[in-house]
C-alpha cells in the first residue's frame, strides 16, 4: 500500500503544471489579431487550481475592460481532494475577508468572479475579484461546476494531462474552448475524430515547442528540464516541456496560412533532407495507399494520392489547403488499411530485423521496405492535397 501511495502522490506532483503568464498573452494575442471581438459579450470559466495565484486569472482579470467581457468565473479545486498533499498557506486576500473559514479552506473549492467595477475606481480589473467558497470540493465533474460550464461561452485552462481525455469530452459541447494538452493527444481515439471533423484543431504557439511551467515545490523535477527551464528565465519550481500544445475551436489567422512547399521532382533534387535528397521517388507504404513523408517541409506540392505526414503537421494544417483523411494506427478506424498483417508475419520481421523472437506490431503505423526489411516507421497523419499545385 506504501508504494503505491508514492506512485499515486508523484503521478499527482507531475501532473500539476501552472502555465505562465507571458505563454497565456502569446496565445490569446492570436486569437484577438483574427478577430478584435473574440472575446466582447462573452461569460469565460476559468476552471484552476488556485485562482488567487492562476496565471489565467490573473490575465483575463487585467483584460476584463479591453476584451469587452461580461463576466469572469475562476474556480479552484480543494487541497484535500487532490492526491498530491503539500503544504498550504491561505493567502491574506483569503484570510482577511470576513467570510473566511478554517474548516472550508482545505475542503471547499473556491469560485472568483468579476462582473463590474466593484472598488469604484472607475476600471476593472484584478482588483474587482469577488470570492466565495463552492459547495463542493470544485471537481469539474460535479454538478455545481457543470452548471458553471453550463453558463459560460468560453471555458479556457490547463487541464491536469491524465485527464486531458476526459476533460475535452467535458469541454466539447456547444462552447467555445482553449486548452493546454499533450502533443500526444492527437492520437487520442477520443481526440483524433475531432481534429478529422474540424471540430478541434491546434493552437496559433508553442506546437511541440518548450513551454514551461510552474510546479507545485517540492514535485520531481528532471535535472535536464529544471536547468532547461532555468537557461530560459525561470529558475526554482519549474520545468520544461517540449511536447506541449493548445487545443482549441477558436479560429486564429495562422491557421488559414497555406504551406509553401516544392514539388515532387524539386523535393527529390533539393530537400535539405537526406531522407528524401537524391532518391529516385518517395517510399510507398506496403499496407496504405499512401506515400511516407517524414518531414513537414517535404510535402510535394503536385502530388494528388494520400500522404503519410507527421503529427507535428496539424500545428501547421490549413483546413483549405489539405483534408485529413485519418492516421496510420491498429484498428483501421478510418478504412484506409490495404493490407492486415498476421501474428506470424510480425514474429518473422522481428526476427529478420532484431535476429532474436518477438513480435513487431506492423500493425500499429505506416510500412515501408527499407534493405529488403519490414520497417515500421512514426505515427502518421493521412493526409490530401485539395487541390495540388502542379
Amino acid at each position: 500500500m506504501v508504494n503505491i501511495n508514492l506512485q499515486d502522490a508523484k503521478r499527482a506532483k507531475n501532473d500539476e503544471f501552472y502555465t505562465q503568464y507571458n505563454d497565456i498573452e502569446k496565445e490569446i494575442a492570436a486569437y484577438v489579431e483574427y478577430n478584435p471581438d473574440v472575446f466582447r459579450g462573452k461569460t469565460i470559466l476559468l476552471p484552476c487550481d488556485d485562482p488567487e495565484w492562476s496565471n489565467f486569472t490573473k490575465f483575463f482579470a487585467q483584460n476584463f475592460e479591453r476584451f469587452g467581457l461580461k463576466k469572469l468565473i475562476s474556480t479552484s479545486y480543494a487541497l484535500e481532494s487532490k492526491k498530491y498533499k503539500y503544504e498550504y498557506q491561505p493567502t491574506l486576500f483569503e484570510t482577511n475577508d470576513a467570510q473566511f473559514d478554517i474548516n472550508k479552506t482545505n475542503k471547499n473549492g473556491k469560485i472568483f468572479t468579476i462582473t463590474h467595477d466593484k472598488t469604484g475606481d472607475g476600471k476593472i480589473d484584478v482588483n474587482d475579484l469577488e470570492w466565495n467558497y463552492l459547495v463542493g470540493d470544485g471537481d469539474f465533474r460535479s454538478n455545481e461546476i457543470k452548471k458553471l460550464r453550463d453558463e459560460a461561452d468560453m471555458i479556457i485552462t490547463n487541464p491536469p494531462f491524465s485527464m486531458f481525455r476526459e476533460f475535452l469530452n467535458w469541454v466539447v459541447t456547444d462552447k467555445q474552448f482553449l486548452v493546454i494538452g499533450n502533443m500526444n493527444a492527437i492520437t487520442y481515439k477520443e481526440v483524433f475524430p475531432l481534429i478529422k471533423e474540424n471540430k478541434v484543431w491546434l493552437g496559433a504557439t508553442a506546437n511541440g515547442s518548450d513551454m514551461v511551467f510552474g510546479v507545485p515545490k517540492g514535485a520531481e523535477v528532471a535535472e535536464k528540464d529544471r536547468q532547461k527551464a532555468a537557461r530560459m528565465g525561470y529558475v526554482g519550481d519549474y520545468t520544461r516541456l517540449g511536447n506541449s500544445c493548445w487545443f482549441t475551436n477558436l479560429d486564429h489567422g495562422r491557421r488559414h496560412q497555406p504551406l509553401p512547399l516544392m514539388t515532387m521532382k524539386d523535393n527529390l533534387k533539393y530537400s535539405k533532407h537526406i531522407e528524401i535528397r537524391d532518391k529516385e521517388s518517395y517510399e510507398q507504404y506496403e499496407n496504405y495507399d499512401a506515400i511516407e513523408v517524414p518531414f513537414t517541409d517535404a510535402i510535394p506540392s503536385d502530388y494528388d494520392g494520400i500522404m503519410g505526414v507527421p503529427n507535428s503537421f496539424l500545428g501547421k494544417y490549413s483546413p483549405e489547403q489539405f483534408l485529413i483523411l485519418g492516421m496510420c494506427e491498429n484498428e483501421d478506424l478510418y478504412n484506409l488499411k490495404t493490407r492486415v498483417y498476421t501474428t506470424a508475419e510480425c514474429k518473422k520481421a522481428y526476427f529478420e530485423k532484431f535476429g532474436k523472437k518477438g513480435t513487431y506490431d506492423l500493425n500499429a503505423s505506416g510500412v515501408v521496405i527499407r534493405d529488403g526489411l519490414l520497417v515500421k516507421v512514426y505515427q502518421r497523419v493521412l493526409i490530401k492535397h485539395k487541390k495540388p499545385i502542379k
